[in-house]
């Protein structure tokens, strides 16, 4: 019967296709990739069909793989990506040269691909494909079907057991290691780092971001047992000091041994930003190389100044001046305490956040909290599937801050509320979670 709904003779409707995808084991993961690697068996292996890049890191993924994408851009080709969390709509998640996929694309590969998970349910043990390994599968698909220049495809989370795991490179990039999804990837960074460096493919180039020794040990040793040759940032690669212009552009100049790119303008903030700018211009370099192509430095600097990427610093209102940022973890949140400290330090911040229950609510609090211009309001959203943002009714007088500390659970109240108080010259920055940002996003559009 499965088999004559995809012969079929009523065409699934988006919703419909979306409630088959969001219905799968949402947060299961299996231990093996045997799973993803038999679906995609089953659909013919698309994933031999596509030239394509993988990014992995706990942060800077996204932002790399959009620096990415606006290079090769810019370099005159067609760029497919894969990402995720999705902000606005879905289909954001497979896109072409940034314009999501469209619903009867993502109908038809949903029609593909039913027929045979819901055959995998009934012969496997313990189930068919998650809902991650059914979007996976759906992009290797797209890809396969509708051909580009080059795929950048980021991992979902970890590397060596991510169901984009399962095809060849012709670059693997790195970006960051840092402490987060530890009940799936382990409790240090040598733990982490061992299952990011599950990507670093047999005689296959990699990129490192800017990782700390522990880490780059890790990555070191997985390179030289897989003969993958290893460019790392800050030896083989690098960039000068940011410089922090007026009109919300940072500058910098990248070099490596055969480059020297200068004056190249970012308008994503962030002390980070040029290291993730720097593994996409050594990615590009090294996949231009492989295919025996020129580097482009002029596509190089169009591409990271045309680069915009939602949710990473970006303001989305200037009176009052609000700004947007997906810190979800420790790590990304020093990166936003660095930024305001140095840039924004004669303003007066006021941060909404909201943050999942499953993260290091308190200690990215306390960082926060420990800014002396910096004013949180605590609040709460709703969050995806299962899991619950924080109770912030019982923690906030735990908080270690410099200034008081406020509970408003409704955020659309809290951002209204204080911008009704707020001075001219402060700052609104609203964060902590990718999937709060998200709804945040949605308020701002429908206004």
């Amino acid at each position: 019967m499965a088999r004559l709904f995809f012969e079929g003779m009523t065409k699934m409707d988006y919703e419909t296709a979306l409630s088959f995808i969001h219905g799968r084991y949402k947060f299961k993961k299996h231990p093996s990739l045997d799973i993803i690697k038999d679906l995609l068996n089953r659909l013919g292996n698309p994933q031999k069909d596509i030239n394509a890049i993988h990014v992995a890191g706990t942060n800077g993924k996204g932002s790399t793989v959009a620096y990415l994408r606006n290079i090769f851009q810019a370099d005159h080709k067609t760029v497919g990506t894969f990402t995720s969390p999705f902000l606005i709509k879905f289909n954001e998640r497979i896109s072409v040269d940034g314009n999501p996929i469209s619903d009867e694309d993502l109908i038809e590969l949903v029609e593909k691909i039913k027929p045979i998970a819901e055959e995998m349910d009934e012969t496997i043990v313990g189930g068919g494909p998650t809902e991650f390994e059914i979007i996976t599968a759906m992009m290797f698909l797209y890809f396969a079907k509708h051909p580009v220049d080059v795929v950048i495809v980021e991992v979902g989370i970890g590397g060596i057991l991510d169901s984009t795991n399962v095809f060849e490179p012709t670059v693997s990039v790195i970006t960051t290691i840092g402490m987060d999804h530890m009940k799936l990837l382990g409790d240090t960074i040598p733990e982490i780092a061992s299952q990011k460096a599950g990507i670093i493919k047999q005689n296959r180039p990699v990129v490192i971001g800017k990782v700390d020794d522990d880490a780059m040990e890790v990555f070191k040793n997985k390179a030289a047992e897989v003969d993958a040759p290893l460019y790392a940032y800050g030896s083989e690669f690098n960039t000068s000091k940011p410089v922090m212009n007026n009109n919300w552009q940072q500058s910098f100049d990248y070099e490596d041994d055969d480059n020297l790119v200068r004056n190249i303008k970012t308008s994503l903030l962030g002390f980070y930003q040029p290291h993730n700018a720097a593994c996409a211009i050594k990615a590009y370099v090294l996949h231009q190389q492989d295919k025996g192509k020129e580097v482009n430095s002029s596509a190089i600097v169009s591409g990271i100044e045309k680069t915009t990427w939602p949710g990473r610093f970006e303001r989305v209102n200037d009176q009052p001046l609000v700004v947007l940022d997906g810190a979800h973890n420790i790590d990304a949140i020093n990166e936003i305490k660095k930024l305001l400290t140095k840039d924004f330090a004669s303003n007066e911040i006021y941060i909404i956040i909201g943050i999942l229950a499953d993260k290091d609510y308190m200690d990215m609090l306390n960082i926060l909290g420990s800014i002396k211009n910096v004013h949180l309001e605590l609040t709460k959203f709703e969050a995806y599937g299962s899991r619950q943002s924080v109770d912030v009714d019982e923690i906030s007088g735990q908080i270690k801050a410099k200034n008081p500390v406020s509970v408003i659970d409704d955020w659309k109240q809290a951002i209204a509320q204080t911008a009704g108080e707020m001075s001219e010259d402060d700052m609104i920055l609203i964060t902590g979670s990718l999937y709060f940002i998200s709804d945040v996003r949605k308020l701002f559009k429908l206004e």
